[in-house]
């Protein structure tokens, strides 16, 4: 598996290195292919943050915590990590046998607009500034996968193509504790009623 680790705003220091070499290399045990891990490590208002991605096959798992100790932050990043590779070790070692190439993938952007906290403030005439774009590619896969990928990502919300109607979707958790799904089409669906 190939490990990049980052700092920001800290000293790279040998031993959280290796810590955080040791520690991500655990979940080799859960996983067959491990491909690429990304450790990143910042110092912001003296708290510690570890940020962990690691991407196996078509998933990507994700661990991010943060606490006034940086060995602890990167133990609670792998603790997140590792208790949804629990949760789906049988369904990841399905799913890696079924990896393949889809044509109809779509590119997804997501912006992050200038405002005030965490949620931009938005107001009606006044034009926003978008400070953050993401993107990627959206594959098709069934609502059961791509909540499976929301959870192993640590995510309130996940953006997928629907394997079956080949339209974006997006899952995300509801404050009551369900799953809702939203379902994105470019041609009205009317019912017909007979």
């Amino acid at each position: 598996m190939q490990l990049n680790i980052t700092f920001r705003h800290l000293d790279p220091i040998d031993s959280l290195k290796n810590y955080a070499r040791e520690k991500v290399e655990r979940v080799n045990k859960y996983l067959d292919k491990a491909t690429e891990a990304h450790v990143v490590l910042s110092l912001e208002r003296h708290l510690h943050h570890a940020d962990i991605s690691i991407h196996s096959g078509n998933f990507l798992l994700r661990g991010k915590e943060r606490s006034e100790d940086m060995y602890a932050s990167i133990d609670l990043a792998m603790d997140k990590i590792e208790r949804q590779l629990k949760r789906y070790k049988e369904k990841l070692k399905h799913h890696h046998g079924r990896e393949r190439v889809h044509h109809n993938q779509n590119l997804v952007k997501h912006h992050v607009y200038e405002g005030h906290g965490d949620a931009a403030e938005i107001v009606p005439g006044v034009a926003q500034k978008i400070v953050k774009t993401n993107e990627f590619l959206s594959r098709p896969m069934g609502m059961e996968e791509a909540i499976m990928q929301m959870d192993l990502m640590n995510n309130d919300f996940y953006v997928f193509t629907n394997s079956t109607t080949m339209e974006m979707n997006v899952v995300y958790h509801r404050k009551d504790g369900t799953i809702g799904l939203i379902e994105a089409s470019a041609v009205e669906k009317r019912s017909l009623v007979g």
